[in-house]
C-alpha cells in the first residue's frame, strides 16, 4: 500500500524526494501516424480440448461470461474469442460422439495441465459458441495437420451449421473466421509431416488442398464476409506471410477467401522447464523488439488489403512460467505489449488461454491441482481471475466505447516507462503510462519513482486538471492483491469490483509521480 506521505505527494502531482524527471510531449491533436485502435484488441485464443468447460456445457459458465463482459462494458465490444491452437490439429470430427471426448497425457510438474494428443467432437461442440456474450465474434479452427479432406471439411460444415443453428443465432454470437491449420510451419519438427523435408514451398500446395474444399463446403466466397478465412497462423519466422504471398496463396481458391493474416508470439518457451527472470521479462527494449521482427510482415498483408493479428500470443509459450506468467508484473508486460503492437499495426492480440495455464488471465473452472508444480490443492480453488486480467482492464478502460479511437506513442526518456495517448475525433481523450522497473519482495532500498511532466504540443488544451485511475502493485511478483483505481476484482464470482473507487485530481502543470512496477491512466 501506499505510505500516507506519497499518497499526499502523488495527490499534489508533486515529485517525490529522489524522484528522476521526465518530460513527455503529448500532441493534443492526433498526429498524422496515429492509427485506428481496435475495440477488440485485446482478445483471446483458447486451446480446443477444453472448449467445453470455458463455455459452459448445459448452461453458460457464468465465470467466462462474467469476465468476458466486464471488459465488453469498457468498450462496447466482447473480446473476440479463436478456439483452435495445438489441440485444433489433434481434433477430428465424429457423428456418433455428441460434444467431445478428449484424450489427455499424464501431468508433470513443468506442465500440469497439458494438452490433449486427441480430441473427438460432436456438433454440438461447436454450438456451446451459444453462451458467450452477446456480440462476441468467433474464430474457429480446422485441422490441416492430419492431411484429411473428409476430416477438415466434416469439421468445417460442422461450425458452419452450428452458427446456422437457432440457439447461436439468437445468443448474437457470430463467427468470423475460419483457419485451417494451427503452426504448420512446425509440422516437420512435431511429427505431422516428413521431418527434415518440410518447406514452406511444401505448405502452400499442402495447405490448399485442404482449404479449397473447406471453404467451398462452408460457402466462404470472398474476403469481404460474411464468413472468411484467417491465414498463415505460423508460430514463428520459419515461413512467413511475405513467401507464401509470393507463391500465390492468395490467388487459390481458399486464398480469394482470406481476409485476415495470422502469426504467433512469445517472449520465450517453458517447454522443458527452466528458470526465468521477471525483471528481465518487463523489458521495454525486450517488448519492442519481439514485435518489431513482424513489422515486414505487417506491411505486406496491408498492402494485399488484409488485416493483421498475433491470433495467439502471450507471456512465455507452453503454458507459461512460474514467477514471471502468473504475476503482476504480467499485468503491466500486457499493457505495454498490446498497445505497443497496436502502434505498428497489429489490430488484435488473441491472449492465449486453457485450463490451469499459468499465463491465463483466468481460471474459468475449479482447479484440483497446483498450476506451478501439479501438487494437489487442498481445497481446490475455485474460479477467479489472474493478474493479467487487470492488465486487460487498463487497456480496455484506454481504448474506450467509442469504436473509432486511435493510438500513438508517446515518447517517453526513461528506459523502464512507456506511454500512449487516445484520441477521439482528433482530439486527445486519455493516456496511459506504464512504469515497468520491476519492484519485487527482495528489493531493497526506497523504492524508485519517476516523476512525469507534461508538455501540451500540436494545440492547445483548455484543461488543467485531468482524472488519474493507478494500478497499484506491492510487488511485481505478487500473484494476487492488485487493484484497478482503488478497486480489487479478485473477490467475487462476478468479476465485479468491490472496494471505493479512486479517482485522482492530476493538476497537469505539476505532472505526477509513477512509482515503479506501476500504471495510471488519464481522462482528459
Amino acid at each position: 500500500m501506499y505510505s500516507q506521505a506519497l499518497l499526499a505527494a502523488l495527490a499534489l502531482g508533486v515529485a517525490s524526494a529522489g524522484a528522476s524527471n521526465v518530460s513527455v510531449d503529448v500532441p493534443v491533436l492526433a498526429p498524422t501516424n496515429s492509427l485506428p485502435l481496435a475495440s477488440t484488441l485485446l482478445s483471446f485464443s483458447i486451446e480446443q480440448d477444453n472448449w467445453p468447460e470455458w463455455s459452459g456445457i448445459d448452461e453458460r459458465n457464468e465465470f467466462t461470461y462474467n469476465a468476458l463482459t466486464t471488459y465488453a462494458n469498457l468498450t462496447g465490444q466482447p473480446p473476440k474469442i479463436r478456439v483452435g491452437a495445438d489441440s485444433e490439429d489433434h481434433s477430428v470430427w465424429s457423428p456418433t460422439v455428441t460434444i467431445n471426448e478428449d484424450v489427455f497425457p499424464p501431468s508433470n510438474t513443468i506442465t500440469p495441465y497439458p494438452e490433449a494428443t486427441n480430441i473427438t467432437v460432436g456438433s454440438e461442440y461447436y454450438v456451446l459458441s451459444k453462451w458467450l456474450p452477446s456480440g462476441t465474434h468467433m474464430v474457429w479452427g480446422v485441422n490441416l495437420g492430419y492431411n484429411n479432406v473428409t476430416n477438415a471439411v466434416n469439421m468445417a460444415n460442422a461450425i458452419v451449421k452450428a452458427f446456422g443453428s437457432q440457439d447461436v443465432i439468437d445468443s448474437g454470437v457470430v463467427l468470423e473466421r475460419i483457419e485451417v491449420g494451427n503452426e504448420a510451419d512446425l509440422y516437420g519438427n512435431n511429427g505431422l509431416r516428413e521431418k527434415g523435408n518440410w518447406t514452406v514451398e511444401d505448405y502452400v500446395p499442402d495447405w490448399e488442398s485442404i482449404a479449397d474444399p473447406v471453404v467451398e463446403a462452408a460457402a466462404i466466397n470472398g474476403r469481404n464476409g460474411p464468413v472468411t478465412l484467417q491465414g498463415a497462423a505460423f508460430a514463428s519466422q520459419a515461413f512467413t506471410p511475405r513467401e507464401i504471398f509470393a507463391l500465390g496463396i492468395l490467388n487459390s481458391t481458399a486464398g480469394q477467401t482470406i481476409s485476415t493474416i495470422s502469426q504467433h508470439q512469445y517472449s520465450a518457451a517453458f517447454c522443458n522447464g527452466g528458470a526465468f527472470g521477471l525483471i528481465s521479462f518487463m523489458n521495454k527494449t525486450t517488448v519492442r523488439g519481439n514485435l518489431t521482427i513482424f513489422e515486414a510482415d505487417i506491411t505486406a498483408s496491408h498492402e494485399n488489403g488484409l488485416a493483421y493479428v498475433l491470433g495467439e500470443t502471450n507471456s512465455i509459450a507452453c503454458h507459461g512460467a512460474p514467477g514471471v506468467s502468473n504475476t503482476a508484473g504480467a499485468a503491466l508486460w500486457v499493457i505495454d505489449y498490446a498497445l505497443f503492437a497496436s502502434t505498428i499495426g497489429i489490430e488484435e492480440l488473441y491472449f492465449h488461454e486453457g485450463i490451469g495455464y499459468k499465463y491465463n488471465f483466468l481460471q474459468p473452472v475449479t482447479l484440483n491441482y497446483s498450476t506451478i508444480n501439479g501438487s494437489a490443492l487442498d481445497p481446490p480453488a475455485p474460479p477467479h481471475i489472474q493478474p493479467a486480467y487487470y492488465g486487460g482492464l487498463v487497456i480496455d478502460t484506454f481504448i474506450g466505447n467509442s469504436g473509432a479511437a486511435s493510438i500513438v506513442e508517446l515518447t517517453v526518456n526513461d528506459p523502464d516507462t512507456a506511454g500512449y495517448a487516445a484520441f477521439e475525433n482528433g482530439q486527445l481523450t486519455r493516456a496511459v503510462f506504464v512504469n515497468l522497473n520491476a519492484w519485487v519482495a527482495d528489493s531493497t532500498g526506497t523504492r524508485p519513482v519517476v516523476h512525469i511532466g507534461l508538455d501540451f504540443v500540436n494545440g492547445t488544451t483548455s484543461a488543467s486538471t485531468a482524472t488519474g485511475r493507478r494500478l497499484v502493485i506491492n510487488y511485481a511478483d505478487d500473484t494476487q492483491n492488485l487493484t484497478w483505481a482503488g478497486q480489487s476484482y479478485e473477490e467475487t464470482a462476478n468479476v465485479s469490483p468491490t472496494g471505493q473507487l479512486d479517482l485522482e485530481t492530476i493538476d497537469l502543470s505539476d505532472g505526477f509521480d509513477l512509482r515503479a512496477t506501476e500504471a495510471i491512466l488519464l481522462t482528459f
